[in-house]
């Protein structure tokens, strides 16, 4: 199932994700999923696509400020069960933030289940950029949240 993530920027200070929580939670926006890295590893990640393709996205004064001020932030990716109300907010409170689509799918809760979807999507030319989930008990599904490189064809291969 097709879903829109919000990727945000926020200060890697205490306090702040529950500030944007809170935000969340007196509007009543539940997040279904959320994982936060630190964001010099987004910028890490800038110079490894950089030298893969040959292209530069930032002088390399731009890349090192970057990865200097990159320290002080977080890279959060959630899902919410109202988009467009969580990104009017974030729109309106300042945050900088983007949307992407996103496969999320709730996957059998047993050893085999990921190996067997992620393997699929290799043989299918599907390159996953990166994943995230969860489960809350031994008993449920899992939730796990796909970034494939080419949405539309892996939303043919989830369709079928």
């Amino acid at each position: 199932m097709v879903r829109t993530e919000i990727s945000l920027f926020l200060k890697n200070a205490p306090g702040e994700l529950g500030k944007l929580a809170t935000l969340f939670s007196n509007e009543g926006i539940n997040i279904d999923a959320l994982t936060i890295q630190d964001a010099s590893s987004y910028v890490q990640e800038l110079f490894k696509a950089r030298g893969k393709s040959l292209k530069r996205i930032a002088s390399v004064a731009s890349y090192n400020s970057m990865r200097k001020d990159s320290a002080e932030y977080a890279l959060i990716r959630l899902l919410v069960d109202q988009t467009d109300k969580a990104v009017n907010l974030l729109g309106k409170n300042d945050y900088t933030f983007d949307i992407m689509p996103v496969i999320a799918i709730k996957l059998d809760n047993r050893p085999g289940t990921l190996a067997e979807i992620t393997s699929k999507l290799g043989q299918e030319g599907i390159n996953i950029n990166y994943v995230y989930g969860s489960v809350s008990s031994p008993d449920e599904k899992c939730l796990f949240i796909f970034s494939p490189e080419d949405i539309e064809l892996a939303k043919k291969f989830f369709n079928e």
